[in-house]
């Protein structure tokens, strides 16, 4: 699947993105079917152990989008660029070719950069969108859009970024009435997070869906699994057995 075919999917079908971080995980995700692939720069967070996305480097999020283009072999795989890697047009299209390079098929910049996103565009770099809650920058986590200015200024910058040419928009914490509204506003796709149901799409990080952290609780999250009791009584099976002798048996023993 290609990103014009994301992009005809609105209004007729929903749009699934999840996160991943290594060949495995993508490899999974590519074979269940899921439309898109995001390396998010939540990595800093859920794989690096950081308290927040803020100092995950170009270099780290290189790494990993190469490791999931690896994985994923029918799905387009998305690069978050991180913190200052597009502070000014010509940082951004030089970090958005890297990305490139490495296999994604587009890049995704928090918040509204007029002028970075024509500078991506003009070099025929496909580019998706994020409003809302923007964490590379966010002082503290909470809904954003309740207020009527601030409502505004979120739905002004998805129609301009609409105008711009990007190809989706990820809307993150909004209330849903507000993400209603942009998505009737705009002819691309949005893809909500914790943004309601009337998004064209849902995205959720790979490792809250699963349930790996049991001490992560978040509204907008839907754990689908519980991975981390799962993972906890493998290991301990594993350590009972290797302290009776229980393994390896004959099956896992060369002669």
């Amino acid at each position: 699947m290609d990103l014009k075919e994301i992009i005809k999917k609105k209004r007729k079908e929903k749009i699934s993105m999840l996160t991943a971080y290594d060949y495995q995980m993508a490899k999974i995700l590519d074979e269940a079917g899921v439309d898109l692939i995001l390396v998010g720069d939540s990595l800093a967070m859920v794989f690096q152990g950081m308290p927040d996305t803020k100092k995950v480097t170009m270099r780290e999020m290189l790494y990993h989008t190469r490791a999931v283009v690896r994985g994923a072999k029918n799905t387009p795989v998305i690069g978050d660029m991180p913190i200052h890697s597009y502070d000014t047009p010509e940082l951004a299209v030089k970090n958005a070719k890297k990305f490139l390079r490495v296999g994604a098929k587009g890049v995704k910049l928090e918040g509204n950069h007029p002028a970075v996103v024509r500078a991506l565009k003009k070099q025929g770099i496909e580019v998706m969108g994020h409003l809302g809650l923007l964490p590379q920058t966010a002082k503290k986590y909470r809904v954003r859009g309740k207020m009527p200015e601030e409502a505004r200024q979120i739905l002004e910058d998805a129609r301009q970024l609409d105008s711009l040419g990007v190809f989706a928009i990820v809307l993150e914490c909004v209330p849903e009435k507000l993400a209603k509204k942009i998505t009737a506003s705009v002819k691309v796709p949005t893809i909500g997070i914790g943004a309601g149901k009337y998004c064209d799409g849902q995205v959720l990080v790979i490792n809250d869906l699963l349930g790996m952290d049991k001490e992560f609780k978040a509204k907008h999250v839907k754990r689908y699994l519980n991975l981390n009791r799962s993972i906890k009584r493998a290991v301990k099976k594993f350590i009972e057995e290797t302290r009776k002798g229980v393994f390896p048996t004959e099956a896992q023993t060369f002669h």
